[in-house]
């Protein structure tokens, strides 16, 4: 074996195709850094004409799609001229994975469902990164989507990934803004107006509050008596927050009424049953007879 042949065919190598496939490997290097410098660019693109904290979640969501979907591109791309520079040719390679993609294809036509889901969620700007939402059955905070599928992270730290197939109706809880409902059940002898009241005051006490004042944005809707229930009239109202607020808010309330409730003594029911004996057309009421088992052993 002559190894000073094998040596200058190497140099020779490293020389031509080893250099250029080093000046790809930089090329790819300084690719990446423009496609994440191209995102930076745009998500600020999509705070100029609105800069809060919805618009900062949508820009970082669709900029962070693009820059991965550019990315792996990119990488695709630089791969495929290096095969090329190491010898393999890459035409075959194209046929077989053209002919591979359409027998594919046949197969998964959900990928394709998820894929074009995705796109119109984005476009839509249905969920961003931060969003509490409801899919498919399960509720969680968004910490990821791409055109493929959306992660979603539970109360109970459980992370569930979802392929954007599966997402037929979505229901966005933090959308610009939050809303918590309160029923509020008192007892019959109270007078209705008087809880109102009430609960306007402890929502005037709470938007005057530091902590609450900047994430309450609106008084308090109360929309009446809106029910009888067995133990309780209901008082239904609806509170409105920042994105994401309402249970922090919907607990600090529910916290100052029982206490307020306790100071003025209103009764916050509990469930019990009344022996009604029926009443006869002359307004008298049957008498209850009641009996007591002395044989019964005490307990």
């Amino acid at each position: 074996m002559d190894y000073n042949a094998l040596l200058t065919t190497i140099k020779e190598w490293l020389f031509s195709s080893g250099l250029k496939i080093v000046l790809i490997l930089i090329a790819l290097f300084i690719g990446l850094k423009l496609i994440k410098g191209f995102s930076k660019r745009l998500s600020k693109l999509f705070l100029k004409k609105r800069d809060d904290e919805e618009a900062r979640k949508r820009a970082d969501t669709i900029s962070s799609v693009i820059r991965n979907t550019l990315s792996i591109g990119a990488v695709l791309i630089t791969l495929l001229i290096i095969l090329e520079q190491i010898g393999i040719k890459i035409g075959p390679l194209l046929a077989a994975a053209g002919i591979a993609g359409l027998a594919i294809g046949f197969a998964g036509q959900s990928l394709v469902k998820d894929i074009i889901n995705g796109f119109f969620m984005l476009l839509e700007d249905q969920i961003r990164v931060g969003d509490i939402i409801e899919v498919a059955g399960i509720s969680g905070v968004v910490e990821k989507i791409n055109l493929k599928l959306t992660r979603l992270r539970d109360l109970e730290g459980n992370v569930h990934f979802i392929p954007n197939s599966n997402i037929d109706t979505v229901s966005n809880k933090t959308k610009e803004y939050s809303c918590y409902l309160l029923d509020i059940g008192v007892a019959y002898r109270e007078d209705a107006d008087e809880v109102m009241e009430v609960i306007k005051q402890i929502d005037e006490e709470m938007r005057q509050d530091p902590k609450y004042k900047d994430i309450i944005l609106q008084p308090i809707e109360i929309f009446g008596l809106d029910r009888f229930d067995d133990s309780a009239v209901v008082i239904r109202a609806r509170t409105r927050t920042a994105p994401g607020m309402q249970w922090s808010v919907g607990r600090e309330f529910k916290r100052r009424i029982k206490k307020r409730f306790d100071e003025l003594d209103i009764e916050i029911p509990f469930p019990h049953t009344t022996l009604y004996m029926g009443q006869g057309k002359d307004k008298s009421s049957p008498p209850l007879h009641v009996q007591m088992d002395e044989n019964r052993s005490a307990r």
